[in-house]
C-alpha cells in the first residue's frame, strides 16, 4: 500500500508575536469527528482535528492522562489526581465540573468507550496483581469486571459479540524492539448476548514475539500497534489475526520515532510521534502531522524557587578552618557560615550541575565538578560567590567522581566510572593515571592525603574481593599495599603527627551462631567485626597506647633526652649495652593551625640545605618518612573493641569513627592515650561527619540538619547552638534550562553507567542530537520523563525506567482506606453488601481483614447499613465513606446476612480500616494462602509450596516461613510468578542444593539427615511472563545447576543489573543497566528473550478468571508422577554391628 505523508498548514509558525500560541508536547490523544483531546503540561486540551491553537479544558495541578472521547462525543473519560490517587473521571467536552466513577486508589488508566460505559483497566479486583478490563456505566454507576485475569487494553467488535485485547500491560522498563517473555500481544474473547463469555480467550499474534498492542476496532478489521518493522507503526488485521498489512511508515527525521498511544474514531487514528500529533487517514491511506500551537501561560515553565533545598543537600564539606560549611544542592553550591554570616549562592549558572564542592586547603577557591563544558570536569567557584568559575581539567570521556586536593593544594586525586585512578597536578595541569580498580564496585573510595602532600592512601578491591588499604608515592611513583588482602580493610587515616597511619579492618570475626542445629538450620553470622589498627609508618615507633614500663624514658627527663639528641652521635664501645629503644610517639601540643599556601612551580625544589631557618609557619608540614619494606606486617590493633564502625578520622589527640548499633549511627571518639582509653559517644543518631583539616572542628548531619562543633573531649551540652543556620535558605531555578541540563545528563550518565561500551551497537551522540531538540517543546518534569523515554528505549534494554522528579502534584492527598473486603451497593438490600472477606493463612492472624478481627464478626453476605451513620446508597461508591479512614475507628451498622429488612435485626461494630496499599498485600496473601491449600489438597500432603513475590531480603522471610515447615516433603513448589526481582537467588539455591550424604539414627525415634534441612525431593519452580529480574536468574539457577524442572510460561527477559544510582538534579532517575550476566559457555543469559521453561503452560486468561490455575495443577501432577517414579524415602538404618568377643573370636 502506497503510504502518503502531509502537513497540515494551520496555525503553522512554532511561536510568534501574533498570539497564535507556542508549540507544546503532546501526548496521549483522542479523536472523534473534527474534535481531537490531548494531554500537554498534565493537563487535557482541545483542538480541531485538522491542528490550530488548542483550548485548554482543565487546569487542575495534579495531572490528568489517558483521555478518551465517547462514542458521541459529547464526554471525555480520563483519569485524574484530583484527590490524590489516579481515578476515573467523565467532563463534557465542552467543559464542566469532572465526575469521579471510581475509588480504586490503585493502577487506573481509561482505555475506551462501549456504548455509554467506560472502558478502564484497574488492578483493583485482582488478588495476583494483574491489570484487568472493568466496564462503568455512565447512567448508573454500576461497575462489571470483564471475565478476563489479564487485560490491560481492549475493543469491543460492532456487535460486542467479541473482545479484542492487549493480554498485558506495558512491562515498565522502556526498551524498544522488545521480544521478551512480558511482550504485549492481542488475543480475543467471544462473548454472548449477554456480554459474558462464551469460550476461552485465544491468542491472535503469536506469529511474532515482538509487541503487539493497542487494539482498534473499524469496520470489520482490528488495528493495532506493532514493531515489526523496527519501530512501533499500525498495523491491521482481519478478525482471526490473518490478513496482516502494515499501515504507517515514517521515515527521514521521523524514521526513529514510535507511533504511541493511538486512538481511534470515525475512521482516523490519532498519535503520538516524538512531540507531535499526527492523524492516518484510513480510508485516505494518508498520514499527516498536525501542527498544533497552545495559548497558555506555561506555568510550570515559569522561574521557580526550590523552598526546601536541604531535601536535595547531596554533598557537604566543612572548611579547613572549620569557620565555614559549602552545600550541593539541587546541581547548586553554596557556603554557609559557621554563626553568624551570609549565606552565599556560590554557583550562578543556570543548566549547570555541580557535584560535590569543597574548598581548597587555602579555604579561597571551592573545588568541585560541572558538566558546563559537556563532559563532568574539575572546576573552581569563588566561595564568596564574587567572580566566576575557572575550569581545572579537560578531557573527560566518563563520569569523574571525589576529587581530594592535597593539603598543599597542588593535586587532585579522583577516580571515574572506569575504575581509574588518578592524580591531576594542578602545576603542571597533567593528569596522571596511578591506578586501574578490579571490580565495579567500589573501584575507588576513601582517598586520604599525608599532611606533607607526597602519600596518598585510598581503599580499593583486590582480586579476591576483599578490600584493601594502599598507598602512592607521588615523589617515587610506586604503589604499596599497606594491608594485606585476607582481611577487609578500609578508611585509612594519617596521624596529626604523621608517624601513624590507622585504619579499618574486619578481622573481629566471630560467629554469633554456634551450631547448625535449631529451627531452619541457623547459619553463621558475624557482627560487630571491624576494629581499628594503626601502622607504624617507620620501624620501631613506639605505639601511643603502649603502657608505660621501666625502659621508657619519664617526662621529667624528656626536655634532657631531646638535649642529648641534638649532640653529634657517639660510636659505641664493644660490649657496651644496647642503645636506649625508640621515643613513644607523643601527639603534638594543639597549637593554631597554619594555612597551607599552594607551593610556588617556579620556586627552587630544595632550598632547605642553603636557606636561613624559618619560622614554623613558613616550614610548613614535616615530611612523611615511611619505611615501606614491611609495612603491612606491622599493623597493630588499636584497643578500642570491635563494633560495626565506619568512617575513621583523627585528630591530634582523638580518633573519631562511626558506630551503627540497633538501627542507629553514632559518632564516637576515643583518646590516644594508654590511660584506660575508651571510646565514648560524641554525637548520636547523625548520618554522618566530616572532619575540618585543621583539625579542630567537625561538621554533623542529622537528617536535613548540620552542625559543626569543636572536636574536643567531650560531647557538647546541646547541639542547638552547633546549628548551621540554614533557616530562610531557598534559591530559585529556571525549569526550561533545568530540563535541558536533566535531558543532557540522562544521555551522559546512560553512556557511562551502561554496560556495553559500545551501547549495543547504536550510534548513541547520534541518540542525542536526534532527540534534543525536543526538548523545547517540553513544557512539564512529566514531558521530560516521556522524552528522556524515548531515547533510552533506543538501546533495547531492560532495567531502563524512567521516574521521580519534581512532578506536579495537588494540594489534596486524600487516601481511600479498605474494610479489606469487596463491598457493592444493594438498593434492595439496603446497603452495601459484603461480597468478599479477602482471605488470609489462620496461622499468621496479623494479616486478617478488618472484618475477620476479633470481635467484630462480620461475614460474607452481611449488609452495612451505615459507615459512621452515613448510607452507602447515598454515595456513589461505599468507598466514599471510608476516605481518610485508614487506622481510624469506624463505626458499621450491620445485618446479617439472610435477615429481612423489616426484621430489623442489626448490630453496631466498630472497625479500623486499612490503607488501600495493605488492602492490595492482603488479596495478595490471600492468592498466595489458595494456592498453598491447593498443593496441599492436590499433593494429598506429600507435596510443599512456597511463593516468592520478589527476592528482596524480606523475600527470605517468605521462603523460610514456607519452606522449612516442608523441607521433608517429596516434591516442592516454588513459585515465582510475578516475581518482581531483587538480589537474593544466590541464598535460596544454596539451600536447595544442600544434599543429604548420611543419617543419625537414635535409639529411638526417626532418622534424621545431614546436610539439615536439605530437599531430598523433587523441585519444581514455576514462572511465568511477569517473573522478572532476580526472579529469572533464579529459574534459570534451577535449570542449569540440575535443581528441578521449571514450568510456565517465558519470563520478562531483564538480567542486566542495576544499581540505581544516577540520579538526576531533581532527584529523578533514568536508571541505566549495569551488570551485563553471561554464561560459563560465554553467551550473555536471559536479556531481551526471558527464561525459557523445562515445560511451557500458559494460564489462559479466561479460565484463570474463573479459577483455574492450570500451571498450578501442571506442577503438582508432574511431581505426583515423579514421586512415583522416583520416590524419596528415608532409608532404614542397619542393623546395629556384633561387636562382641564370641563375634570376633577366630573361626
Amino acid at each position: 500500500m502506497r503510504i502518503i505523508t502531509s502537513l497540515v498548514l494551520f496555525g503553522c509558525l512554532a511561536a510568534t508575536a501574533h498570539g497564535q500560541g507556542t508549540k507544546g508536547y503532546y501526548r496521549q490523544p483522542t479523536i472523534h469527528g473534527e474534535t481531537i483531546v490531548f494531554v500537554a503540561e498534565g493537563d487535557l486540551w482541545k483542538v480541531s482535528a485538522r491542528g490550530g491553537v488548542a483550548t485548554r479544558l482543565t487546569t487542575h495541578a495534579g495531572d490528568e492522562s489517558t483521555p478518551r472521547l465517547s462514542p458521541d462525543g459529547a464526554t471525555i473519560a480520563f483519569t485524574a489526581q484530583y484527590e490524590g490517587p489516579t481515578e476515573v473521571y467523565t467532563m463534557p467536552v465542552t467543559g464542566g465540573v469532572p465526575t469521579r466513577w471510581t475509588y480504586d486508589s490503585s493502577r487506573v488508566a481509561v482505555v475506551g468507550w462501549q456504548g455509554h460505559r467506560v472502558i478502564a483497566s484497574t488492578m483493583r479486583y485482582s488478588t495476583l496483581p494483574n491489570a484487568q478490563l472493568d466496564l462503568i456505566d455512565t447512567k448508573t454507576g454500576a461497575r462489571r469486571l470483564v471475565e478476563l485475569a489479564q487485560a490491560a487494553e481492549g475493543v469491543f467488535d460492532d456487535e460486542g459479540t467479541a473482545l479484542y485485547f492487549a493480554r498485558l500491560a506495558f512491562q515498565g522498563s522502556h526498551t524498544k524492539r522488545y521480544k521478551g517473555g512480558t511482550a504485549q500481544q492481542l488475543w480475543t474473547l467471544p462473548l454472548d448476548a449477554q456480554g459474558n463469555a462464551s469460550g476461552p480467550s485465544t491468542p491472535l499474534t503469536q506469529d511474532y514475539a515482538g509487541t503487539s498492542a493497542t487494539p482498534m476496532w473499524w469496520k470489520g478489521r482490528l488495528y493495532f500497534v506493532s514493531d515489526r518493522d523496527g519501530t512501533m507503526e499500525i498495523w491491521s488485521m482481519r478478525p482471526d489475526g490473518t490478513g496482516l498489512t502494515q499501515h504507517t511508515r515514517h521515515e527521514g527525521e521521523h524514521e526513529l520515532l514510535d507511533v504511541r498511544a493511538p486512538s481511534l474514531g470515525d475512521g482516523r487514528i490519532v498519535y503520538q510521534l516524538g512531540a507531535d500529533l499526527w492523524v492516518y487517514d484510513i480510508a485516505r491511506a494518508t498520514q499527516t502531522r498536525l501542527e498544533i500551537t497552545l495559548d497558555s501561560d506555561f506555568d510550570q515553565m515559569r522561574e521557580k524557587w526550590v523552598e526546601k533545598p536541604a531535601s536535595y543537600i547531596t554533598a557537604a564539606h566543612i572548611a579547613p578552618d572549620g569557620s565555614r560549611v559549602v552545600l550541593t544542592a539541587r546541581g547548586q553550591v553554596f557556603v554557609a557560615p559557621r554563626g553568624q554570616g551570609r549565606l552565599v549562592e556560590a554557583s550562578r549558572r543556570d543548566g549547570v550541575r555541580y557535584r560535590d564542592a569543597r574548598f581548597m586547603p587555602d579555604g579561597e577557591s571551592l573545588l568541585t565538578l560541572s558538566d558546563e563544558s559537556g563532559e563532568v570536569e574539575f572546576w573552581t567557584l569563588p566561595p564568596n560567590g564574587v567572580g566566576t568559575p575557572t575550569q581545572l581539567t579537560t578531557g573527560a570521556d566518563v563520569l569523574r567522581w571525589e576529587g581530594v586536593p592535597s593539603p598543599d593544594g597542588n593535586l587532585i586525586a579522583h577516580h571515574d566510572k572506569d575504575l581509574r585512578l588518578f592524580i591531576y597536578d594542578l602545576r603542571t595541569r597533567e593528569h596522571t593515571p596511578i591506578g586501574e580498580g578490579v571490580f565495579d564496585y567500589p573501584g575507588f573510595r576513601d582517598l586520604a592525603w599525608s599532611s606533607d602532600s607526597r602519600w596518598l592512601a585510598y581503599a580499593t578491591d583486590a582480586a579476591n574481593m576483599n578490600s584493601i588499604v594502599r598507598l602512592y608515592d607521588t615523589k617515587d611513583k610506586v604503589t604499596t599495599d599497606v594491608t594485606t588482602d585476607r582481611y577487609v580493610s578500609y578508611a585509612p587515616a594519617w596521624s596529626a603527627d604523621g608517624k601513624w597511619l590507622y585504619l579499618l579492618s574486619d578481622r573481629a570475626i566471630s560467629t554469633k551462631v554456634a551450631s547448625p542445629w535449631g529451627a531452619m538450620a541457623p547459619e553463621p553470622y558475624f557482627d560487630k567485626v571491624t576494629r581499628i589498627y594503626q601502622i607504624p609508618l617507620k620501624t620501631g615507633t613506639r605505639s601511643p597506647f603502649a603502657p608505660d614500663d621501666e625502659l621508657q624514658p619519664k617526662k621529667d627527663d624528656k626536655k634532657k633526652d631531646d638535649e642529648k639528641r641534638k649532640e653529634p652521635p657517639k660510636e659505641a664501645a664493644v660490649g657496651a649495652a644496647p642503645s636506649t629503644p625508640v621515643e613513644p610517639a607523643t601527639p603534638p601540643a594543639e597549637t593554631t593551625p597554619v594555612q597551607d599556601k599552594p607551593a610556588d612551580p617556579k620556586a627552587p625544589e630544595d632550598k632547605a640545605a642553603s636557606d636561613k631557618p624559618k619560622d614554623d609557619k613558613a616550614k610548613g608540614p614535616d615530611p612523611v618518612e615511611i619505611d615501606l619494606m614491611g609495612l603491612s606486617a606491622r599493623i597493630q590493633e588499636v584497643p578500642a573493641g570491635n563494633g560495626n564502625y565506619n568512617a575513621l578520622a583523627a585528630t591530634e589527640k582523638r580518633l573519631l569513627f562511626l558506630s551503627r548499633t540497633e538501627g542507629k549511627t553514632d559518632l564516637m571518639m576515643l583518646e590516644i592515650t594508654n590511660k584506660e582509653p575508651s571510646p565514648k559517644v560524641l554525637a548520636s543518631e547523625i548520618s554522618g561527619y566530616e572532619l575540618s583539616a585543621d583539625r579542630k572542628a567537625i561538621l554533623l548531619r542529622k537528617r536535613d540538619a548540620f552542625y559543626v562543633i569543636d572536636a574536643a573531649a567531650s560531647a557538647p551540652a546541646s547541639l542547638d547552638k552547633a546549628q548551621v543556620d540554614l533557616s530562610g535558605w531557598m534559591f530559585p531555578i529556571r525549569p526550561r534550562e533545568e530540563w535541558r541540563q536533566m535531558f543532557v545528563e540522562s544521555w551522559r550518565l546512560m553512556r557511562d553507567y551502561f554496560y556495553d561500551k559500545g551501547m549495543h551497537g547504536v550510534d548513541w551522540p547520534a541518540m542525542r542530537e536526534r532527540y534534543l531538540p525536543l526538548v523545547d517543546r517540553v513544557s512539564s518534569r512529566a514531558e521530560l520523563s516521556d522524552l528522556i523515554s524515548q531515547m533510552v528505549g533506543e538501546i533495547s534494554a531492560l532495567h531502563h525506567f524512567v521516574s521521580g522528579g519534581d512532578l506536579r502534584s495537588g494540594d489534596e492527598n486524600i487516601r481511600v482506606a479498605s474494610l479489606g473486603a469487596l463491598l457493592v451497593k444493594d438498593e434492595a438490600a439496603g446497603g452495601a453488601r459484603v461480597e468478599r472477606i479477602y482471605a488470609n493463612d489462620p496461622d499468621e492472624p496479623g494479616r486478617a481483614s478488618p472484618l475477620r478481627k476479633p470481635g467484630v464478626d462480620v461475614h460474607e453476605g452481611d449488609v452495612i447499613l451505615e459507615i459512621n451513620g452515613i448510607s452507602p446508597l447515598r454515595v456513589a461508591d461505599p468507598a466514599v465513606l471510608l476516605r481518610n479512614q485508614a487506622n481510624r475507628q469506624v463505626l458499621l451498622k450491620v445485618r446479617p446476612k439472610g435477615e429481612a429488612i423489616e426484621d430489623g435485626a442489626t448490630r453496631l461494630v466498630i472497625v479500623t480500616p486499612i490503607t488501600s496499599e495493605a488492602e492490595g498485600d492482603l488479596r495478595y496473601h490471600e492468592w498466595q494462602h489458595t494456592r498453598r491449600m491447593r498443593v496441599e489438597e492436590m499433593g494429598q500432603g506429600e507435596i510443599g509450596y512456597v511463593h516468592l513475590r520478589a527476592m528482596g531480603g524480606d523475600n527470605f522471610n517468605e521462603f523460610a516461613r514456607g519452606f522449612y515447615p516442608v523441607f521433608n516433603r517429596k516434591g516442592l513448589i516454588i513459585d515465582v510468578r510475578h516475581n518482581r526481582g531483587g538480589n537474593i537467588d544466590s541464598w535460596i539455591l544454596s539451600r536447595l542444593l544442600r544434599r543429604s550424604w548420611f543419617f543419625w539414627q537414635g535409639r529411638a525415634g526417626q532418622p534424621y539427615w545431614n546436610m539439615q534441612y536439605a530437599f531430598r525431593g523433587h523441585v519444581v519452580v514455576l514462572c511465568n511472563e511477569r517473573t522478572a529480574s532476580d526472579g529469572e536468574a533464579f529459574a534459570e539457577g534451577i535449570k542449569r545447576l540440575g535443581i528441578g524442572k521449571v514450568i510456565g510460561t517465558r519470563t520478562w527477559g531483564g538480567e542486566i543489573w542495576l544499581s540505581s544510582s544516577n540520579f538526576l538534579v531533581d532527584g529523578g532517575i533514568a536508571t541505566a543497566a549495569e551488570y551485563g550476566v553471561y554464561g560459563p559457555e560465554g553467551v550473555w543469559l536471559i536479556e531481551g528473550h526471558g527464561v525459557d521453561p523445562d515445560i511451557v503452560v500458559d494460564n489462559e486468561p479466561h479460565a484463570t478468571f474463573k479459577g483455574e490455575d492450570t500451571q498450578l495443577n501442571a506442577a503438582v501432577e508432574y511431581l505426583r508422577q515423579r514421586i512415583a517414579a522416583e520416590p524419596v524415602e528415608v532409608p532404614p538404618p542397619p542393623k546395629g554391628p556384633d561387636l562382641s568377643v564370641p563375634a570376633n573370636r577366630r573361626k
